[in-house]
């Protein structure tokens, strides 16, 4: 399985998490807001991206992906700048 790189997979996390902790998501009497198709979005990108189909587990999957990716050292990373000529991450 292909993993997202850990700088995409950090922003989808930080922003879920904010739009979820502040409330910002939730539904009016006229119908969904825009923060909230933007967190049903965002939980469907994290789903897709760690392979599981609820964004609870999808959370805990990118959280030990990034640990994990906390760990690696600066050398075994691939960042955009890793070097000239070097592809750049999709």
């Amino acid at each position: 399985m292909l993993k997202p790189h850990p700088t995409v997979l950090r922003r989808l996390v930080e922003e879920y998490e904010t739009l979820t902790a502040t409330g910002t998501g939730t539904a009016t009497a006229g119908g969904p807001t825009a923060p909230n198709a933007r967190i049903n979005d965002l939980a469907y990108t994290l789903c897709v991206s760690t392979g599981t189909r609820d964004v609870r587990h999808a959370l805990a999957t990118a959280r030990r992906w990034l640990a994990g990716a906390d760990d690696l050292p600066a050398a075994g990373r691939r960042d955009a700048g890793a070097g000239a000529g070097a592809p750049a991450a999709v």
